[in-house]
């Protein structure tokens, strides 16, 4: 292929536009949206899984949208392999029950259920936003509307002064201690009508609405900070990072023109926080779907799909940990990733990361190509590891995987820290891959 030189990347511009990314994505249908919208002012057609792909598909640059999840490719006439970038839209924190408004005392909340594994304590005392989508039945037609309000609701912390105790060891009990409030006295409390009020598109009837997928969110924007403006923290970065990282090397990939044999892909895919079994997580069909469907459009064979699959990389990108100082004892006392080090190799004995040495070989190639550094990252023996979509997809197409991302401080916080160099390394490390 033709590896011509990437172009510079300014790493406050891009941080800058990672935080309008954020900001824009509330929830995962909302960074399937961005992603849509950013795709498409770059040139990228929209594709419905419902209807025929012809011919075209298979070159060219196209998306699919999978409700909050989003694939796509920049194709090729002469295509061997795909290099896939795996990332993941969802994030830990609050997701509203049914019979959602609930009255205690005379104060107003939403009733919750706790989402993935966020850290609770760091949810307190925060002006939380409302976001999500709708579906709504209006003469026998369903509709679905995407919504996000404004700062809206806290989930106040009990006074010291209550609980002499709490310094000492908080314990939140999760149905009794995490219901927002957002109001109170004579006010309706009615959250359906307040949100039906706000949804894109125009208010609705609130007794149109039907179902709802709805979750709180930080309300605060995301912050350039620190002595040299080199820190940066917002909610939302495991794992938007590597979703805004992936979306921003796809479309720089495709404004460059490489010359290439192999399909650019970008498999931004929901519910990993939870396991990823789901219609639009990894462990579900979308990826296979979408690359079957471009193997039929190219006229394969069911042999040469296979083939093609066989010499197919797939680099997972999820946050990771960089050693945090004030507990480095939970961390590998000789692999210590540092900010500003570069990406994270993500590496695991028991295949938690799908990393293996062919693999590190080739992100250290991609490194190479785009001139950033990397760290490796393990786990301490005594702290087992989380996992990613990267043994998922492993599992489930057969394609080499290699687990990398961006190293935080607070993952799984209800806002996380990263370095603004870093975000600029691991896009840069992406574009590298997309072309080795």
């Amino acid at each position: 292929m033709t590896q011509t030189d990437l172009q510079d990347l300014n790493p406050t511009d891009n941080i800058t536009d990672l935080a309008a990314f954020v900001t824009a994505s509330p929830t995962s249908f909302h960074a399937a949206a961005e992603a849509a919208r950013r795709l498409t002012a770059a040139g990228f057609t929209e594709l419905g899984e419902q209807d025929a792909w012809g011919s075209t598909a298979a070159t060219g640059k196209h998306f699919v949208v999978r409700d909050g999840a989003i694939i796509a490719w920049v194709g090729t006439e002469a295509h061997e392999s795909y290099r896939v970038l795996g990332a993941h839209t969802d994030s830990p924190g609050f997701k509203v029950k049914p019979k959602s408004s609930v009255r205690t005392l005379t104060w107003n909340q939403v009733g919750v259920e706790v989402y993935g594994g966020p850290l609770l304590n760091s949810w307190l005392d925060r002006e939380l936003r409302l976001a999500g989508r709708l579906t709504v039945l209006v003469d026998g037609v369903l509709e679905t509307r995407l919504v996000a309000t404004g700062p809206i609701a806290r989930v106040p912390q009990l006074a010291i002064h209550l609980d002499r105790a709490a310094n000492e060891g908080l314990k939140l009990d999760k149905q009794g201690n995490l219901y927002p409030v957002w109001g109170f006295g004579d006010s309706t409390g009615d959250v359906l009508a307040y949100l039906a009020e706000r949804a894109e598109g125009g208010p609705i009837d609130p007794e149109t609405i039907v179902g709802y997928d709805l979750m709180f969110a930080d309300s605060a924007e995301p912050r350039v900070f620190g002595e040299n403006d080199e820190l940066f923290a917002s909610g939302r970065l495991d794992n938007l990072s590597s979703v805004h990282a992936g979306l921003t090397a796809l479309i720089r990939y495709a404004e460059a023109g490489v010359k290439s044999a192999q399909t650019a892909v970008l498999a931004a895919f929901d519910h990993e926080e939870i396991g990823s079994e789901s219609r639009s997580g990894a462990a579900g069909p979308f990826l296979e779907d979408v690359l079957v469907r471009l193997s039929e459009a190219r006229g394969e064979s069911a042999e040469a799909y296979r083939r093609s699959i066989s010499e197919s990389v797939c680099l997972s990108s999820d946050a990771g940990h960089l050693v945090h100082p004030n507990y480095a004892g939970h961390h590998d006392p000789t692999v210590r990733p540092v900010p500003g080090g570069g990406p994270l190799l993500k590496i695991n004995a028991n295949q938690r990361y799908a990393t293996d040495a062919v693999g590190a070989g080739i992100f250290a190639q991609a490194c190479a190509l785009a001139k950033v550094p990397y760290q490796e990252f393990v786990s301490n023996n005594n702290v087992p590891c989380g996992s990613t979509i990267g043994p998922i997809t492993a599992t489930r197409l057969g394609m080499r995987t290699v687990d990398v991302g961006v190293g935080l401080l607070s993952m799984h916080s209800a806002r996380e820290l990263t370095t603004v160099a870093d975000m600029a390394h691991l896009t840069r490390a992406i574009e590298g891959f997309y072309r080795v």
